[in-house]
C-alpha cells in the first residue's frame, strides 16, 4: 500500500512575501473603523511588551485584535473582510516560487495542508484560493450570537503547539503517521519540532537560526524570494 503523501506549508514568509497579521489588522480597520488606526501606537506598546517577554505571542495577538478591531466582529463582517483580504494577498502577496512548489506537490499526489500560527478565520480564505485541501491554524472563540471574539480557542499554533495541532489533525482525519510521507516547508526555526518530525523538511526563505539548524540537520535550504 502506497503511503499517503502530505505536503504541509507554513504561511507567513514561506508562501507570502510578508507576515499577514499586521496587514490584516490595517486592512480590516480601514473597512470597519478608520478611527481605530489612531490606536496603532497602543498596539505597538503590546509589541514592546512581547519583545521584553512580559507577554507571550498569544496574549499579543489577542490584545492587538481587541484594541484595533474591538472585542467582537459580526460573522457577516468577518466573512466579507476576510474574503477581500484573501483576494488582495493572493493577487499581490504570494511568492511565485511558492505557487510553483504547491502546484508541483499537487501534481505529485500530495494532500496539501497549510499549518500556520495565523488566525484560521483569514488563513482559510487564503488557503482556499491557493488550492489547499486542509488548514491547521489558530482558532478563535465565538460569542453566543456567532460573532468572532478576540480570544483564542485552544492554543496559539506556534512552535511545539503546531506539531501538537498537526498530530491532532491527523488523528481527526484518521491518518496513521506510519502510513504517511510528510513534507514540511517553513521559514522559521520555531517550526523545528514539525521539521524534525517530518520525513522531508525544507527551510524556505529561512532566517539565520533556521539556516544554521538546516545545515546541521542536512535539510534543503530554498529561497523563493527571487520574484519579491
Amino acid at each position: 500500500m502506497m503511503p499517503t503523501r502530505i505536503a504541509i506549508y507554513d504561511m507567513d514568509k514561506t508562501i507570502t512575501r510578508t507576515p499577514t497579521w499586521t496587514p490584516f489588522l490595517a486592512f480590516a480597520m480601514r473597512r470597519r473603523a478608520r478611527w481605530r488606526l489612531a490606536l496603532l501606537p497602543w498596539a505597538a506598546l503590546a509589541g514592546t511588551a512581547y519583545v521584553l517577554k512580559l507577554i507571550d505571542r498569544a496574549r499579543l495577538k489577542q490584545t492587538t485584535q481587541k484594541w484595533l478591531l474591538g472585542g467582537s466582529l459580526a460573522a457577516d463582517h468577518v466573512a466579507s473582510v476576510t474574503a477581500a483580504f484573501a483576494d488582495h494577498i493572493v493577487a499581490t502577496g504570494v511568492l511565485d516560487a511558492a505557487r510553483a512548489r504547491i502546484a508541483a506537490d499537487r501534481a505529485d499526489g500530495c494532500r496539501l495542508v497549510m499549518a500556520t500560527a495565523s488566525y484560521a478565520f483569514y488563513a482559510r480564505a487564503i488557503a482556499e484560493r491557493l488550492g489547499f485541501d486542509d488548514v491547521i491554524a489558530t482558532e478563535s472563540e465565538h460569542d453566543p450570537a456567532g460573532a468572532l471574539t478576540h480570544r483564542i480557542a485552544g492554543e496559539n499554533v506556534y512552535g511545539a503547539a503546531k506539531l501538537r495541532a498537526v498530530k491532532a489533525w491527523m488523528a481527526q482525519q484518521r491518518l496513521d503517521r506510519g502510513d504517511a510521507h510528510i513534507r514540511f516547508y517553513s521559514d522559521h526555526v520555531s517550526d523545528a519540532p514539525v521539521m524534525e518530525w517530518a520525513d522531508e523538511a525544507f527551510a524556505v526563505n529561512a532566517h539565520g537560526p533556521l539556516k544554521t539548524l538546516a545545515r546541521r540537520r542536512g535539510w534543503p535550504i530554498l529561497d523563493w524570494r527571487g520574484d519579491a
